[in-house]
């Protein structure tokens, strides 16, 4: 007889006994509104993580209770935060630096849920000696002790083979393509558009849930930042169109691309994306060019300033139904009806 046997028999609680799972949601400076979102929908508090910067631009964290145990979802997306006085890389350490207390505390489970990826661009070499930054930033987040990884409407699918551990890739086309159906209708009078034919596939399913057709813009990218937009294949003419992306950034790039739509013979031009950088002088490029709407979701933290014409929506939704199906064990591609999946 085993000493396990023994032990059992003679104290029969070791295994008759229940474990009770235990919650907790933690918040990094990046996402705190988000956080607390995703905290509420679940009917949890947020946890403390004692969060500071010191004078010398160290980041540092001490959780405000015992975490041992538990399953920890660290809500931190890898980009700056004027309000809480972090930049993108302050973000990033700062996540680390969460995950490393989690694991040091005795986490059950430890689930980064970093809704915008950042890094995410710099997923392959496009020229000599560059490096592959979003695979880098897979490595430390896996040496810091993930269990597991939440992102949302990664720039590349290629991303996910970066990871040893699961990755789950949520999206948030269905609330966007819902809210383009619902308030730029009639379908008949859209037309969906790819801003390059990299994002074919996701155009194709955002037009499918809306109804309506889809085009493809021709463009060429010279240098970083900068984009070239050529000719539009499909037809525009008299309608109103959507161009589809998974980021807006300096915004260069999508004025040219709604100037271009525009002098095809569409009536309109909106764009709809799921993370809303919005960096530099974009504010000022989006608010002077001939879009008649930008729908963006709260995967990144609005900049003060923001033009009228920019709507967020929530994804909070989407990223508690993820939280609580991981917690509880259950199917998250359900969520979805299995198709998060879009590269």
């Amino acid at each position: 007889m085993s000493s396990l046997d023994l032990e059992a028999r003679t104290s029969p609680n070791i295994l008759e006994m229940g474990y009770d799972k235990r919650m907790m949601v933690v918040s990094g400076r990046a996402s705190r509104d988000l956080g607390a979102k995703i905290a509420a929908k679940l009917g949890v508090g947020l946890t403390d993580a004692g969060l500071k910067t010191f004078t010398d631009g160290e980041v540092y964290c001490r959780y405000a209770e015992s975490i041992r145990g538990a399953d920890v979802f660290i809500i931190n997306s890898i980009v700056g935060n004027e309000p809480e006085g972090v930049n993108v890389n302050d973000a990033l350490m700062e996540l680390l630096v969460m995950i490393d207390a989690a694991v040091g505390a005795s986490a059950h489970r430890v689930i980064a849920v970093t809704p915008w990826y950042g890094y995410s661009r710099q997923d392959k070499k496009s020229a000599p000696r560059e490096p592959i930054t979003a695979r880098l930033v897979a490595k430390m987040l896996e040496t810091a002790g993930i269990d597991r990884l939440v992102a949302m409407d990664l720039h590349a699918g290629q991303m996910q083979g970066f990871f040893s551990k699961t990755l789950d890739h949520m999206t948030a086309m269905p609330i966007l393509s819902q809210y383009v159906k619902d308030q730029l209708g009639p379908t008949e009078d859209l037309v969906i558009i790819s801003p390059d034919a990299g994002r074919v596939k996701l155009t194709s399913k955002f037009a499918q849930k809306v109804g309506a057709p889809y085009a493809v813009l021709e463009k060429e990218r010279p240098a970083q930042q900068v984009a070239e937009i050529g000719y539009v294949i499909g037809e525009v003419a008299g309608k109103r169109a959507v161009i589809v992306d998974d980021i807006i950034d300096t915004g260069g790039t999508l004025a040219a691309a709604a100037q271009t739509v525009l002098d095809e013979g569409a009536k309109e031009v909106y764009a709809v994306a799921t993370h809303g950088i919005f960096s530099g002088r974009a504010y000022e490029t989006l608010a002077a060019s001939p879009l008649s709407g930008i729908l963006v979701t709260d995967t990144v933290p609005l900049r003060a300033g923001a033009p009228d014409m920019i709507r967020q929506l929530t994804c909070a939704d989407i990223l508690a139904d993820t939280v609580r199906s991981i917690f509880t064990d259950t199917s998250v591609s359900e969520i979805f009806a299995g198709e998060n999946q879009l590269f």
